[in-house]
């Protein structure tokens, strides 16, 4: 998620010490998928899309939750929950820019934290997020939810079985309403292939048959008044100072269809950037990166300004518009819904300054 620097600077980052917890166990070698280490600790060692990685060992400790029952009263919880101990982390996980106080695993699996949760009935099988849409100042943050994010414009596509991350069937995509000539087979799902949901990161990336047929398509439909300077991979365009205010309509919308015949639709802003201006014209890009072999990302840029649900329950991931700087209406049951209008549901994501990843073991 994107932060603000000045705020970031001035968080002092430092590693959970076990030592200083009463509630603190180890967990024992032998458990399942364990590295064991030199010290005879569960070690583990995680590597991420951006190039990120992080060593350590897992322990259990209890975790306190706070639950809100209704915009006036909260219920506090607590178990216990094995989670890393990072001891070495490299790439943007340290970078100063990019500081982060730690990642919250939120994958299928039986590990991740709401598998955990769920399972001692503390939060309920499905989680949410709303990424907040602003540029400048007012980037980054959001709403993240262990609930349900309520909204009458909620449309659901399954997920595919068995994958510990989030993948989804894209069938394929159109531009400006027009449907594009893309071989279904390539976002068919196999151990390497397919589509997932990834807010941990920032850019699309859409497998190479599929990018060149978006990037030829918005060539085609963009209006006369972008001048191409940067043709082929990643585009860029020159567009006059005056008329950046017009750019999603200068430019076509990308429409992405799912199984279950929903479609996610990309504004111009969800797939452009302003990178800076020159004199009387602005230099606008594609965010759009042309990703092999063959393995389609939907990240930040196009959950922004979403009601994104994770509906681990019935096996499906939902979204909705939503202008992400407004309340939200939640569902904190999987049984008899508890509705309530919330700003900040258990995290503010800017405020926290955590980095949330969708996968994790």
């Amino acid at each position: 998620m994107d932060v603000i620097k000045d705020i970031i600077n001035r968080v002092k980052l430092s590693f959970y010490d076990s030592s200083n917890s009463t509630t603190t166990t180890s967990i024992s070698c032998s458990t399942r998928g364990c590295e064991c280490t030199r010290t005879n600790r569960c070690g583990f060692t995680l590597s991420y899309m951006d190039g990120s990685s992080t060593t350590g060992y897992l322990v259990s400790d209890v975790w306190h939750l706070d639950s809100f029952l209704s915009t006036s009263s909260t219920s506090s919880s607590s178990a216990p929950i094995i989670f890393g101990c990072s001891t070495s982390e490299l790439g943007n996980l340290v970078m100063t820019d990019n500081a982060i106080d730690g990642i919250i695993g939120f994958d299928r699996r039986s590990l991740s934290i709401i598998s955990q949760l769920s399972s001692r009935r503390i939060s309920p099988k499905v989680f949410s997020h709303c990424l907040k849409g602003e540029s400048g100042i007012n980037a980054g943050g959001g709403i993240l939810v262990l609930g349900e994010i309520l909204n009458p414009s909620m449309v659901y596509t399954p997920l595919v079985p068995s994958k510990g991350l989030y993948h989804v069937h894209l069938q394929n995509i159109s531009v400006d309403g027009k449907l594009l000539h893309i071989d279904p087979a390539v976002f068919e799902t196999s151990e390497d292939r397919g589509t997932i949901f990834d807010s941990g990161t920032t850019l699309i990336h859409l497998v190479a048959e599929a990018y060149d047929s978006v990037i030829s398509a918005i060539n085609a439909t963009v209006s006369s008044s972008a001048k191409s300077i940067i043709p082929g991979t990643n585009p860029c365009y020159l567009i006059s100072s005056s008329s950046s205010s017009n750019v999603t309509v200068m430019f076509p919308q990308v429409t992405l269809h799912f199984a279950d015949s929903v479609s996610m639709d990309l504004k111009p802003a969800d797939y452009l950037t302003n990178i800076g201006s020159f004199e009387d014209t602005a230099q606008w890009c594609v965010l759009l990166l042309r990703k092999t072999p063959s393995l389609t990302v939907l990240r930040d840029i196009a959950l922004r300004d979403k009601s994104i649900v994770y509906d681990l329950a019935h096996q499906r991931i939902g979204w909705a518009d939503h202008d992400c700087s407004l309340p939200v209406n939640v569902s904190i049951s999987s049984g008899i819904d508890q509705v309530m209008n919330v700003r900040v549901v258990l995290f503010h994501i800017l405020e926290s300054m955590l980095c949330i990843y969708l996968f994790w073991w």
